[in-house]
């Protein structure tokens, strides 16, 4: 199956729970919000990814898919 990587920017603070629920993305902290990267399956699990981050209290500001060379797996402490 193939993967596809995003780039997700939402607005909200991301706490401890966000961080959990998105533990596989790599997560890039920002003045207002913060930036998610991560590999997406399939158009459902898109869906599912922006209904957790409604669910947490975030507001998807943008998702858009990115480039293997703009993209960089998850690393530890992220």
């Amino acid at each position: 199956m193939m993967t596809r990587r995003y780039e997700f920017r939402v607005d909200g603070e991301l706490t401890d729970q966000a961080r959990e629920a998105f533990c596989d993305m790599r997560i890039e902290e920002l003045p207002a919000g913060a930036r998610l990267y991560g590999e997406v399956i399939d158009e459902a699990h898109l869906m599912g990814i922006m209904a957790q981050c409604r669910t947490l209290g975030l507001v998807v500001v943008s998702a858009n898919r990115v480039s293997a060379d703009a993209w960089c797996p998850p690393t530890s402490g992220t």
